[in-house]
C-alpha cells in the first residue's frame, strides 16, 4: 500500500495546493483504468487535512489495484466503494493517537474523529432516508421544492435531535448535496463503509497474520465480485446484526473515551 501510494507523490498525482476558483472538496479520479488516478483536494497542514488525504489515497491504492480487472469490473460496488478511504483514515488517526502525548491535542483528535463517524454514519444515513422519502412520494406525481424543504427540515430535525436549533432557511439544503442529483443513493455507501472498516479493523488488531493478503485481494477484486463473498475471508457477514453492533461499538468506545477526559 506504501509503494502505491507514494507514487502518487513521487509522480505529482495530487492536485494539493489551495488557489483562487479551485473547486472545495476532495476526491480521487479514477480516469481509465490503463492510465492512473489523480487525487484533488486543498491541503492547508490540518490533521483534518491529513485525515482527508489518507482517505483520498485509499481511494486511490484501491482504484490502482483494481485497475488490472479492466474498464468494466474495476469500479468498486457501491457497498465497499469507500472501504480503502476510511481504512486508509483509520490507520492514519491510529497512528496519530499513539503518537500524541499531550492530553489536550488527544482530546482534540478524538473529538475530530468521533464528529466525523457521527457525521458518516448518523448525518449520512439521515441523508439515505430522505432520499427514500422523496423518491417513494415521487411515484405519485411531482413535488414542489417547497415539499422537498418540508421532507428535508422533518428528517434533518429528527438526526439532529432537540440540541440543535433549525433556523428559517435550511429547509433548502437539501440542494448542496450533489449526491442526491448525480449519484441518487449512493450516501449510504459512507455509512455501510465506516461500520464495515470499524468492524474490518478490529480483525486486522485481533489477528493480523495474513490480514494484510486478505485485504489488497478484496481491493484488486474491484467489481468482479459480490461483496458478501469478498468479507468471507475475514470473517465477516455484513447481514448478521452483531456485524454492525461490532462497527458502531467502535465509535462508542471513542465518545465513552472523549467523555471520561472531561
Amino acid at each position: 500500500m506504501a509503494s502505491i501510494a507514494e507514487r502518487f507523490f513521487t509522480d505529482r498525482w495530487i492536485d494539493a495546493p489551495v488557489r483562487p476558483g479551485k473547486a472545495p472538496g476532495a476526491f480521487s479520479h479514477p480516469t481509465t483504468p490503463s492510465a492512473h488516478p489523480y487525487v484533488l483536494m486543498n491541503y492547508q497542514g490540518k490533521p483534518r487535512d491529513v485525515m482527508t488525504l489518507a482517505h483520498e489515497l485509499g481511494h486511490g491504492v484501491h482504484q490502482v489495484l483494481a485497475a488490472k480487472q479492466g474498464a468494466l469490473m474495476a469500479p468498486t460496488p457501491l457497498t465497499l466503494a469507500e472501504t480503502a478511504s476510511v481504512f486508509g483514515e483509520m490507520l492514519t488517526f491510529k497512528r496519530l493517537l499513539a503518537q500524541t502525548t499531550n492530553a489536550k491535542q488527544r482530546q482534540a483528535l478524538l473529538a475530530g474523529k468521533v464528529e466525523d463517524m457521527i457525521n458518516t454514519v448518523v448525518r449520512q444515513i439521515a441523508f439515505y432516508s430522505f432520499e427514500r422519502a422523496i423518491h417513494t412520494e415521487r411515484r405519485n406525481g411531482e413535488l414542489t421544492a417547497q415539499r422537498i424543504g418540508e421532507i428535508w427540515l422533518s428528517v434533518q430535525s429528527e438526526s439532529l435531535g432537540p440540541a440543535i436549533e433549525i433556523k428559517p432557511g435550511y429547509e433548502t439544503y437539501w440542494m448542496y448535496i450533489p449526491h442526491f442529483i448525480h449519484s441518487p443513493f449512493y450516501v449510504y455507501a459512507y455509512a455501510f463503509g465506516d461500520c464495515l472498516v470499524n468492524s474490518l479493523y478490529a480483525v486486522y488488531e485481533n489477528a493480523s497474520d495474513g490480514f494484510a493478503e486478505r485485504y489488497l485481494a478484496m481491493l484488486a477484486a474491484g467489481g468482479t465480485k459480490h461483496y458478501s463473498e469478498l468479507l468471507k475471508p475475514f470473517g465477516l457477514d455484513a447481514k448478521d446484526p452483531k456485524f454492525w453492533d461490532g462497527g458502531l461499538s467502535v465509535i462508542e468506545a471513542l465518545i465513552a473515551e472523549l467523555e471520561a477526559m472531561g
